[in-house]
């Protein structure tokens, strides 16, 4: 039976698609965007938009931006031989919080899942590769501790091992299971600072 209007059912559906939204919290979102003013709602619809439109990736480090290099990328100041490995820009914005880390990053954009059909090849690894013929001296691997995460960083620390380059894999005050983007910046510069070598 349909509690709601065709529309309302509709936002709600939509919402609900969203990642972390369940049904309560979609009708909540729905209600709350119907009762907003029609300025907010089209400022909020805009900017859905825009995003969707303007936003791409990085063509050095693949992480999300409205530019065709990122801020970061682009950062002389940084130290571009070093270069610290996420799964997504969540991740990498976890880690700028801590305002300690001093190298670049590339984003992976996924980590390696069999049991979900996603391969070496489904990640932005290629483009690793890639940036490693350069000046690079150390890469630290920050994949999640996850099965997931644990998996890509022993495949990325096998491909880049024969380079050369030092390879490092955070250290474990990142608990298993944990995502980056929900962890405080004090463990992750803990993380960071106990990094070993793969």
């Amino acid at each position: 039976m349909e509690y709601y209007s065709s529309h309302i059912s509709r936002l709600i559906e939509e919402l609900g698609r969203l990642p972390g939204i369940g049904p309560k919290s979609a009708q909540r979102l729905a209600f709350h965007i119907l009762n907003m003013p029609e300025e907010h709602v089209e400022k909020l619809a805009e900017s859905i938009r825009s995003a969707k439109k303007n936003v791409r990736y990085c063509k050095i480090c693949c992480t999300l931006t409205d530019s065709e290099v990122c801020p970061i990328c682009g950062n002389e100041a940084r130290n571009h031989k070093q270069i610290m490995v996420v799964e997504n820009s969540r991740d990498l914005a976890a880690y700028e919080k801590t305002q300690k880390y001093e190298g670049v990053y590339h984003v992976l954009q996924g980590a390696i899942s069999p049991m979900l059909g996603i391969g070496p090849d489904d990640i932005r690894l290629k483009e690793l590769m890639r940036r490693l013929e350069g000046d690079v001296d150390e890469v630290i691997i920050a994949t999640n501790s996850s099965l997931e995460g644990e998996t890509t960083a022993m495949y990325i620390s096998k491909l880049v091992k024969p380079t050369g380059i030092r390879v490092s894999r955070i250290a474990s005050g990142v608990p298993v299971g944990g995502d980056l983007e929900y962890i405080d910046e004090v463990t992750l510069l803990r993380a960071l600072e106990g990094r070993v070598d793969l």
